[in-house]
């Protein structure tokens, strides 16, 4: 998911992949909490995609005043 991907979405599809990513975060440090997570480097990634979406969000929101 690189930026510009992002930038050309709408604000919806923005906020649906936000909660897609959150949901994904919150399982991840489920499995994390009972020991089944083997790839732990996936939660960095998912949280810097979570900055990404919150970051491009906020941009729209402001370009938009």
């Amino acid at each position: 998911m690189k930026i510009t991907e992002l930038r050309q979405q709408g604000v919806p599809e923005l906020k649906q992949r936000l909660v897609d990513l959150l949901k994904e975060q919150f399982k991840l440090k489920m499995s994390q909490g009972s020991a089944q997570l083997t790839k732990t480097h996936l939660l960095g990634k998912v949280r810097k995609h979570i900055a990404r979406v919150l970051t491009v969000l906020r941009q729209k929101q402001e370009s938009s005043l």
